[in-house]
């Protein structure tokens, strides 16, 4: 039950941090966010504030931001039944399509006609009387009751997606992943001061294991490993990497000590194993950790920079290695993940947090059609012609980009499993 709510819970916090971004933006470009919805499916409850529906769904995967005019579809066709209600001036402030839910003080109205973008009208028959037609004015700011239930603002054009300058859209389409760079950042930050200090990255030795081969050949704080079998050492990984590979073997390692004295010392690591029943090399040392308060900060920045390069690194061996199903991990494998790194502690969620933000982030600024980055290839292409793509065109893109998520999906859901279970 933990590993469920833990999982449900940082899942929802990187939803919300990436939506929050394209809301943010949006809203700042004057472009009417219509619904903000944390999870998917039916709804749960809703709230309205600033225009915006605040849904919270069944299903608590995911989530989006509903921008007005963006890939919507029309909502009142005609012969669509509604039930309007009217202000004193016999204005029409609030629509109704719930049929499952009629309003009392709503009159029931068959559409002919309706343009809620523009000259914001409505026209039918009140009651399906043929002989009754009556034309509405629409308020800027009426409410459309979905069919669902779902409380929303109507979208009149000037504050649709595509009123918004290219710049502001780009930017709006930016804000989720950059949110989730951020948060990272943030995260690294608290996982800093939680641990008090971050290690150093250099070869310097912290803390020397009590009985260890590194304290048996009189290693002590502060020393400074500088080589190892003639190799120069720059950082702790590369360190950590020649002494791994060399269990039960003897191997020097030239030590600069804080005096300044050089020396060469022989040590045999001793031999450890890994999960997958591998042997690696240990001296029992662990690197030098720094308390400063700018060391916690720079840490946030240094440590998203790093697993940013990782993944896209990850991403460039599919062009030199070629595409592998295995590259990828869906919803089943960060569960599957979730109960080892509970049992890590707070440390172990801080970490895993931010390495998932930046995975969400990098993920969806990839040039994919239906991705937040294949919508900015989109918005580079308007400006290069000066023009956006027609509605078919770009309908078609998405939904092929769309289409191949969701073979990707399945391919990598169905591959962790087999991974994970089988």
């Amino acid at each position: 039950m933990k590993t469920i709510l833990t999982f449900l819970i940082v899942f929802s916090i990187l939803v919300i941090f990436h939506e929050f971004g394209h809301y943010y933006f949006a809203k700042k470009s004057g472009i009417l966010v219509r619904e903000f919805a944390l999870g998917m499916g039916p709804k749960l409850f809703s709230y309205r504030k600033n225009q915006t529906t605040f849904t919270v769904r069944m299903l608590p995967l995911g989530g989006y931001v509903r921008m007005a005019g963006y890939e919507e579809e029309s909502e009142l066709r005609p012969g669509t039944p509604v039930g309007l209600v009217l202000n004193d001036q016999n204005e029409v402030i609030k629509i109704n399509l719930n049929q499952k839910k009629p309003l009392l003080n709503a009159a029931p109205l068959e559409v002919t006609s309706a343009d809620l973008e523009k000259t914001l009208v409505i026209e039918g028959y009140l009651a399906g009387n043929n002989d009754d037609f009556v034309r509405y004015n629409v308020k800027k700011d009426a409410l459309i009751i979905e069919e669902d239930g779902t409380e929303v603002q109507i979208a009149p054009i000037d504050v649709q997606f595509q009123s918004a300058s290219l710049p502001q859209r780009m930017m709006t389409n930016f804000a989720g992943p950059m949110n989730n760079l951020i948060l990272a950042i943030v995260v690294f930050i608290i996982f800093a001061f939680v641990q008090g200090g971050v290690y150093s990255s250099d070869s310097q030795i912290g803390e020397v294991m009590p009985n260890s081969p590194a304290e048996e050949v009189g290693l002590t704080k502060g020393d400074l490993v500088t080589a190892i079998n003639g190799t120069e050492v720059g950082d702790w990984q590369k360190m950590v990497s020649i002494i791994q590979k060399n269990p039960d073997k003897e191997i020097t390692l030239s030590v600069e000590h804080e005096s300044g004295e050089m020396e060469e010392v022989q040590i045999t690591p001793e031999a450890g194993q890994t999960t997958d029943g591998e042997k690696t090399g240990m001296i029992g040392v662990q690197a030098m950790m720094k308390t400063g308060f700018f060391d916690k900060i720079v840490f946030g920045f240094s440590q998203t920079w790093m697993v940013i390069t990782s993944i896209l690194s990850v991403l460039g061996s599919m062009f030199t290695k070629g595409f592998s199903v295995d590259m990828f991990g869906g919803p089943v494998a960060i569960y599957a993940t979730t109960e080892t790194v509970v049992s890590a502690g707070l440390l172990g969620i801080l970490n895993w947090m931010a390495f998932l933000s930046i995975n969400l982030g990098i993920v969806n600024l990839l040039p994919i059609p239906a991705l937040d980055g294949g919508k900015l290839v989109l918005n580079v292409i308007e400006g290069v012609r000066g023009k956006p793509l027609s509605e078919e065109k770009e309908g078609l893109v998405t939904l092929i980009g769309a289409g191949l998520l969701v073979v990707l999906m399945v391919l990598v859901t169905w591959n962790d499993i087999q991974r994970y279970f089988f």
